[in-house]
């Protein structure tokens, strides 16, 4: 086995959490072919002419609330997953992002630059679960870059890890940790949403997802890249890890955009509503999300806290993202050699 060099990718974030950057961060973000999957000028039309110039002063003000004195917490927690990861593997680890920088182009040059003898690069994505809109367009920007620069060495892509054992351990020892201190009438395991067209576009078989019920439980080869079924693969085996009683945890899906049908039930629809059905304390968890960003910072921990309390909620806790530790749940093992 010859030199490796480990390359972590992740979402992104707007340089400064001012409008103009936000603005420039949301159109990269959803000019994205696989985030919005509408021909180009229907993109560009509702990107730039509707939704960025009325989202970014708003989502301006969501990264305010968040912005730490070293920066974005997404970047400034990746990066520190990253020299923990580096320290546990003696190898030289690299950070790009999906949107904005550092961008997989300059990721890739400077580490070929800074290390001439490398043989291979392996890309770990850090999304555990398929989708077309997360991990599939990280790895294709990354796969893209990598054509265009035309290194010697070879890249190699970490699969989506959403059932592998350590992703599971690490999430259910986080969950554990506010489980033995309080007693909670639900543990809500919140998912980023995605469009349930996504799901029948990502399906190989085109006959499979969403076509029959019960169709995340009847195996077939369409789980492989199915969002759906691998959120409920990982809430069961948390779940099951845990020893929880079926009634005590349910999930969910946030962050929807736009009017089309996406998955089901909503986040902010469940947190409405659970209080008027006697859950009144309630943990929250969000297993998609391996770095804590926007959407848990803030969407879940202030925005859903307030939703909750206002419908009659008594107790509020999220938990937080593995951050330092996601390293533990990469399952680099599986790929053999040095690790």
């Amino acid at each position: 086995m010859g030199k490796r060099v480990l390359l972590v990718a992740n979402l992104g974030s707007p340089a400064t959490p001012g409008v103009k950057d936000v603005h420039r961060y949301l159109n990269e973000f959803l000019m994205d072919e696989r985030v919005i999957d509408l021909p180009y000028w229907q993109r560009l039309l509702l990107v730039k002419g509707i939704i960025t110039p009325f989202r970014a002063p708003k989502s301006a003000a969501k990264y305010r609330s968040i912005w730490g004195p070293e920066g974005a917490p997404l970047i400034v927690l990746t990066q520190k997953m990253a020299a923990a990861l580096s320290a546990e593997t003696g190898l030289p680890v690299y950070v790009c992002m999906r949107y904005g920088a550092p961008t997989p182009a300059e990721a890739l040059r400077r580490l070929s630059t800074e290390h001439p003898d490398v043989d291979e690069v392996v890309l770990c994505p850090l999304y555990p679960h398929y989708a077309m809109s997360s991990y599939e367009t990280a790895v294709e920007h990354v796969q893209a870059a990598y054509r265009k620069g035309k290194f010697a060495f070879a890249l190699k892509v970490v699969p989506p890890f959403y059932a592998y054992p350590a992703y599971i351990d690490e999430l259910a020892a986080s969950l554990q940790s506010f489980l033995s201190e309080k007693d909670y009438d639900l543990v809500l395991f919140s998912y980023h949403g995605i469009p349930e067209r996504h799901v029948r576009k990502s399906d190989p078989t085109g006959s499979h997802c969403l076509q029959h019920k019960d169709c995340c439980s009847v195996r077939s080869s369409a789980h492989a890249t199915c969002y759906r079924h691998q959120v409920r693969q990982t809430t069961e085996l948390v779940a099951e890890k845990l020893g929880l009683p079926k009634h005590s945890y349910s999930l969910s899906f946030q962050s929807r955009l736009g009017s089309d049908k996406w998955l089901s039930p909503a986040t902010s629809d469940e947190l409405a509503a659970l209080p008027g059905r006697g859950i009144k304390r309630l943990l929250v968890l969000s297993p998609a999300f391996m770095i804590d960003c926007l959407e848990t910072l803030e969407e879940l921990h202030d925005e859903g806290r307030e939703t909750f309390m206002e419908a009659g909620g008594k107790v509020y806790d999220v938990v937080p993202c593995l951050n330092g530790s996601a390293w533990k749940a990469l399952p680099l093992k599986e790929l053999g050699g040095s690790f």
